[in-house]
């Protein structure tokens, strides 16, 4: 047996792991407090130190991760196929096999590298080690059946090119610096930024006087206000919007997925404004595979959606026809952690064709973990997240007020646990990752790896949790 040697002294084998090819076996094995790559034989490709019994062991690095991912197909990104998708946000690096096992009954394909250019500056990583970590993640489980990568709210050209050059096939556009409140602007001053758009003459004659006919909802129109209040509000987001498709175009001109974003603004998208996004975009030949609106109600991070629920379903019903009549593309609901409440309604009004993106709420199920396996630490960390929670608020749709929270020496050790459940500790710990990641990194990834299958065991059924809510072993789906 190739792994007898390591076995010997310590290691444990991850089953699922083990694969040829060249033929060299390779696994993923534990000792040493780390996990490891074996090679029963060096190739060159691979980093790592000879064993004496025989073997290579690599350690768990970002070329060694792209060397595997040369050999076994199946471990390189791939674009989207038709129907339902969910997005795997994982902000330790740890979280893959439990995602992997929440879709084990769930007819929807993951998308298992996800992170923002915002998260990956929190917490230190690059779209690299991102990719990597996802990597290996898949390979511990022997997953086959496809994934994609997803460089998250871009807001730099540079950026969506540099991780289109390392393999990432999904690309999330973030043109919110560009959207205007254009609610707030009086009618003059209105006009006035609409005359300065270089595209204001094609709006009049694009959407002046022309009815759009949308099945399921009826006719939409532009009164001349209307249009110039859109034109204003979402033209420059367009425009980036357009720059960045066509530079990837020219990158990677076999194609991939592309996503717009205009969730992170201030007000909710209207049906009338979601159809010139989409109109205008499908008019300068930008090919986006997914929307993400700004919903209406609560969409906070971390907590379940609060507002009026019919109000929100009329609105997804006509942005799930709007998208039906202008290209067929899924509705993205972003900030999608935890929003159990909307999940039976995406699913039957997109008639399954759906992109949900999580985040934090895998950060969450980790903490868990640390609440009842180190109390003392937990502590640790909700008191840092506390103390950082000024600054690291910034950014995010959150509601936390930390004079909500009871003073820590108040609750027991047994209670722990359940503070990340409530709506203002969880926020607070929600935001603080970064902070928590920058000063106690180590020793909470120590501990989880110390309660590796409690981890993945939390992430399988959490996340299940949002996939049964959207129907994903549904036929439709």
């Amino acid at each position: 047996m190739v792994f007898w040697g390591l076995l010997n002294r310590g290691y444990a084998l991850y089953d699922r792991s083990v694969r040829e090819a060249q033929g060299v076996t390779f696994a993923l094995v534990r000792g040493g407090g780390r996990k490891q790559l074996f090679l029963s034989e060096r190739l060159s490709e691979f980093s790592g130190e000879v064993l004496p019994e025989g073997g290579f062991l690599c350690p768990l690095l970002v070329e060694n991760a792209f060397a595997l991912q040369r050999l076994f197909p199946s471990l390189s990104p791939r674009r989207l196929p038709e129907g339902a998708s969910f997005g795997f946000g994982d902000r330790l690096g740890l979280a893959t096999p439990g995602h992997i096992r929440a879709i084990s009954s769930a007819n929807v394909f993951p998308v298992l590298a996800q992170q923002s250019v915002r998260e990956n500056a929190r917490t230190g990583r690059t779209f690299e080690e991102v990719l990597a970590q996802a990597i290996f993640g898949i390979f511990q489980e022997g997953y086959e059946g496809g994934f994609g990568a997803d460089a998250d709210h871009l807001k730099r050209i540079g950026d969506a090119l540099h991780a289109a050059d390392i393999g990432y096939t999904f690309f999330t556009c973030d043109p919110g610096d560009y959207v205007v409140a254009a609610e707030r602007l009086s009618l003059q001053e209105v006009q006035r930024q609409f005359a300065l758009l270089p595209e204001a003459d094609d709006f009049r004659r694009e959407y002046l006087g022309r009815t759009f006919e949308i099945d399921g909802i009826g006719s939409l129109a532009f009164s001349e206000e209307e249009l110039i209040r859109a034109a204003v509000k979402y033209g420059n987001a367009v425009d980036f919007a357009d720059k960045l498709y066509h530079a990837l175009t020219v990158r990677l001109p076999q194609g991939f997925d592309y996503e717009v974003s205009v969730d992170e603004t201030e007000t909710p998208t209207t049906p009338l404004e979601h159809l010139l996004v989409a109109h205008e975009l499908r008019r300068r030949g930008v090919d986006f595979v997914s929307l993400a609106p700004r919903f209406v109600g609560a969409m906070e991070k971390g907590v379940d959606w609060r507002g009026d629920l019919e109000t929100f379903r009329r609105e997804l019903r006509a942005h799930a026809a709007i998208a039906r009549a202008v290209g067929s593309y899924r509705l993205s609901l972003h900030s999608g952690s935890d929003k159990f409440t909307l999940y039976p309604l995406l699913a039957e009004e997109t008639n399954g064709l759906w992109h949900v993106k999580t985040a934090g709420t895998s950060y969450l199920v980790a903490l868990e973990v640390v609440a009842r396996n180190d109390p003392s630490f937990f502590r640790e960390v909700m008191q840092l997240s506390l103390s950082a929670f000024a600054a690291d608020k910034q950014s995010y749709h959150i509601s936390a007020d930390p004079a909500r929270i009871p003073p820590l020496d108040t609750v027991s050790d047994d209670d722990l646990a359940a503070l990340v459940a409530k709506h203002d500790s969880r926020q607070v710990l929600h935001v603080g990752f970064g902070s928590v990641l920058s000063q106690l990194g180590d020793r909470l990834k120590e501990l989880l790896a110390a309660h590796e299958q409690e981890h993945y065991a939390g992430l399988a059924r959490h996340l299940g949790r949002h996939l049964q809510g959207l129907e994903a072993n549904d036929e439709r789906v």
